[in-house]
């Protein structure tokens, strides 16, 4: 029995993640064929075609993608981009919705985005027990000044999904920075602790100095992003 137990088990382990990663790729692709219903029934590619192509969504999405960063890119499309920024900048409701979501999008994908680059703990929700955390933003002006400390902005994952979460404004010195990637930590939040990184433990002397640095000073500050 033991050892049918460990033949299931190690099955699991080979189609599990298979049919998960399937099962995600299947949903995606749906998803971006749906994209097409947005054009007039005349251009669709199943009946320009007469007959239905799985996944020519994505591949005219990412098409269209492309295509519009390479007009973005040049002098013109900058300006074109800026007056539709500045109509859109006129209306009430959209203006906070598109600047909301281009600040996010362009923190999460540009190079100059700090978000999501350490991966940090914190002491949450109450002393003694630890949260991973990622670290998304520093100098946050009118707070630091409203509380005369250090504050950084973290983001706390949920687990399995770690798309949801909540932000947390913490104090410098609360923060302790890790040496594993971004990776590695959506890892161990998805896996619900059970994926754990491997960590090569520091000398005595790199601990101390480690343990020095945990009360982070203004100066040490940018070195966390």
């Amino acid at each position: 029995m033991s050892r049918l137990r460990k033949y299931l088990i190690a099955g699991l382990l080979v189609w599990l993640p298979l049919g998960v990663t399937v099962l995600v790729l299947k949903l995606l692709v749906d998803v971006m064929d749906r994209t097409l219903l947005l054009l007039p029934a005349a251009w669709r590619p199943d009946i320009v075609l007469g007959f239905h192509i799985p996944g020519i969504g994505l591949v005219l999405s990412l098409a269209v993608v492309g295509i519009t960063g390479v007009v973005v890119a040049n002098l013109l499309g900058r300006r074109m981009v800026a007056f539709w920024e500045s109509f859109l900048a006129r209306i009430p409701l959209v203006r906070s919705i598109y600047l909301g979501v281009k600040q996010v999008v362009e923190t999460v994908f540009t190079s100059e985005g700090k978000s999501f680059r350490k991966v940090v703990l914190i002491e949450y929700p109450r002393r003694g027990t630890w949260c991973l955390a990622f670290l998304t933003g520093t100098g946050l002006g009118e707070v630091q000044a409203r509380t005369g400390q250090d504050i950084v902005a973290v983001f706390v994952p949920t687990t399995p999904n770690p798309t949801s979460g909540f932000v947390l404004l913490v104090p410098v010195e609360d923060v302790r920075e890790l040496d594993m990637n971004v990776d590695d930590g959506l890892k161990l939040i998805i896996s619900m602790g059970v994926a754990v990184p491997q960590w090569t433990e520091q000398k005595e002397g790199e601990h101390q100095d480690t343990d020095n640095n945990d009360a982070r000073s203004p100066e040490t500050l940018n070195q966390l992003t």
